[in-house]
């Protein structure tokens, strides 16, 4: 067999080990889920009233309309949630040993990577389903045709496929698992701070321009007229451009810590 075909050997048997540590420790999976969910059902129940008043053009206490506005930044904080784990993982995978064993072995160096990646990005794919299914319960309501749904499911695995990328290479940079799992959290907390819950023009000066110029901005905006309908535009090229930047960081970041880490 060819060297690529080795690597896709090895790194689809890498996968089922992943896949394996998920089903064995599904409270982990759930958590990450929670977080996302407890933040929709907090800003919609709680919130929705008076948050959802002050969006443009919005009457007054309209939950409907601001279940519209935030889903985008849901989206994003699952994708950032899910990545929590996959730094985690790989933090474990570098202090416990198992990769010194790992390097003892005739495999493709890339697998032990590949694996948390495709990992990860499964988990991510079925936390989105479930978000997407209760925001559909709670009344999301959304205009996209056949394509612009292809396309959003495109952007969240672009986008997936990055942040896993970038946190396999915070959990490699990290000296243990506690680090790892908050090093990721600012992640999490970005959406906050650009388009994901308030419109930036509601922000002070300084803040609207951080949040107007913030990777996670454009990319919810992009989720935002997707789910509406309309063409990605400027939204989706900065977008794409975000993720592409990201997940090239986080690759090249990561085979060099991996490389690097690994023969220490």
């Amino acid at each position: 067999m060819s060297t690529t075909t080795y690597a896709f050997r090895d790194s689809a048997t890498m996968l089922r080990r992943n896949l394996k540590h998920m089903a064995r420790y599904p409270s982990q999976t759930l958590m990450l889920i929670g977080l996302p969910l407890l933040f929709l059902l907090l800003f919609v129940y709680v919130l929705g009233g008076t948050l959802g008043a002050g969006l443009p053009g919005a009457p007054a206490g309209d939950r409907g309309d601001y279940l519209t506005f935030i889903t985008p930044g849901i989206l994003m904080m699952t994708v950032a949630s899910v990545s929590i784990g996959t730094a985690v993982s790989v933090a474990t995978d570098m202090t416990n040993g198992i990769i010194d064993r790992f390097r003892t072995m005739a495999i493709a160096k890339v697998s032990v990577l590949t694996g948390h990646v495709l990992g990860a990005m499964i988990q991510t794919a079925l936390a989105l389903a479930v978000v997407f299914g209760v925001a559909f319960l709670l009344g999301l309501e959304t205009a996209a045709s056949a394509m612009q749904w292809f396309g959003l499911v495109g952007l969240l695995a672009l986008l997936s496929f990055a942040m896993t990328w970038f946190t396999v290479g915070l959990g490699l940079a990290s000296p243990n698992p506690e680090t790892a799992s908050n090093w990721p959290m600012i992640f999490v907390l970005l959406p906050f701070v650009g388009s994901g819950f308030v419109p930036v023009e509601s922000m002070p000066t300084g803040l609207r321009w951080f949040a107007e110029h913030q990777p996670f901005t454009p990319i919810m905006d992009a989720f935002r007229g997707l789910l509406a309908g309309s063409p990605g535009g400027s939204d989706a090229l900065w977008a794409i451009g975000w993720c592409v930047v990201i997940g090239l960081v986080g690759y090249l970041w990561s085979r060099r810590l991996y490389r690097t880490r690994a023969a220490n």
